[in-house]
């Protein structure tokens, strides 16, 4: 564990935005993390973990605290117990796409559709990171972490993780606190042995994100490339020369609703059920049929919808500022806000708020933030 000159948090975020806080430590193993977070916690100072910076919105005032910059990196290999699987352990301050890759040219399926998201491995898990159809609930075996309230170390099944749509029990959502402080240092994966070779695409998602017929087969690195190309079109791949991917990525979550209240959507605004609706199938014997057939039980399911739309059909299209902001909604992708060169968090924030009362009034919802806000109230 280093103590170091803090940095300005906008040379760190992907955001660009955040003065230096008032403290900053730098962990590049294990020991060095657990070190560090201890004696945080044991001085009772007001701190958060850094990783990749592509999910945070920092305030422009100075964070009264330390930031704990997480730099721990490397792949442990490990035996599976199902057959035709490897898992691997990774440390915390990995980087997410740098593991992708890694796995695609080791033949080893289950990350792929996830290439191209910025950050690191550690910040995965809490808000269950996933893109076409993948997420990493559908790989993860479980993290190492330790409990802010009692210093210890534990491994902590994916099971007891409560992973759901971008959320965890380690998520800290806007408004509230996580419902277990902890940080993850590291993270393991168990993957399937695939090769090189073209094979069928699993998931509906990813085939029509791919273009792909049901019976298409592709490698994993035509996967990987064609996700990249896609999300790069949509200024999602950090590129230092478009200001684009200067974001947090998506900046407001799909929202999750009701089936009731996605039925009072316009018909043409994309939805997803979370769960299959299935049908329940009802046998009454002809012996006993009296002309009645009693109505099946009304059972309610969540209904994922587009943030996208519902933003541009609240009448804010890409590349929407508002007077002469220096934030802007990413010409590309309606559910990024961009830092156009020189933005403050209180530019971005003003934006964000914006749009949350357009997407209001128009369609009776607020939509949520995704990255993690630090002094900054929308």
């Amino acid at each position: 564990m280093t103590a170091v000159e803090p940095l300005p948090l906008a040379q760190l975020t992907t955001l660009a935005t955040g003065a230096a806080p008032a403290r900053m430590r730098e962990a590049r193993s294990r020991d060095e993390l657990i070190s560090a977070l201890r004696e945080v916690w044991a001085d009772g100072d007001d701190w958060f973990v850094l990783g990749g910076g592509s999910n945070l919105l920092v305030g422009d005032d100075p964070f009264d605290g330390t930031v704990v910059r997480v730099l721990t990196r490397g792949i442990e290999r490990l035996p599976s117990p199902r057959e035709g699987f490897v898992r691997l352990r990774v440390q915390a301050g990995h980087d997410w796409d740098a593991l992708v890759a890694d796995t695609v040219t080791a033949g080893l399926a289950g990350v792929e559709a996830m290439s191209g998201i910025p950050g690191t491995v550690g910040a995965a898990p809490v808000q269950n990171v996933g893109a076409y159809g993948q997420d990493i609930s559908q790989t993860l075996v479980e993290v190492e972490l330790i409990d802010e309230s009692t210093g210890d170390i534990a491994t902590v099944p994916a099971t007891e993780l409560n992973l759901g749509f971008r959320t965890s029990v380690l998520k800290h959502h806007y408004g509230s606190v996580a419902a277990r402080r902890a940080v993850i240092l590291s993270v393991t994966l168990e993957l399937q042995q695939v090769g090189h070779g073209a094979a069928p695409v699993r998931g509906e998602q990813l085939r029509r994100a791919l273009g792909l017929e049901p019976d298409a087969v592709v490698s994993l690195a035509e996967v990987r490339e064609t996700v990249l190309a896609t999300r790069r079109s949509k200024g999602m791949v950090l590129d230092a020369e478009d200001a684009d991917t200067r974001s947090a990525g998506s900046f407001f979550q799909n929202a999750v609703v009701s089936q009731e209240f996605a039925r009072t959507l316009p018909a043409e605004c994309p939805k997803w059920p979370l769960e299959p609706v299935i049908e329940p199938v009802r046998v009454i014997p002809l012996d006993r049929f009296d002309g009645y057939v009693p109505p099946a039980p009304v059972r309610s399911i969540d209904v994922k919808v587009s943030a996208a739309w519902l933003i541009e059909h609240a009448g804010i299209g890409k590349g929407f500022r508002i007077g002469r902001s220096r934030a802007a909604v990413s010409s590309k992708h309606a559910l990024a806000l961009t830092n156009r060169g020189g933005a403050t968090a209180g530019e971005i924030a003003e934006l964000a708020r914006f749009i949350q009362q357009r997407v209001q009034q128009e369609f009776g919802l607020i939509l949520q933030p995704e990255p993690v806000l630090v002094g900054v109230e929308l």
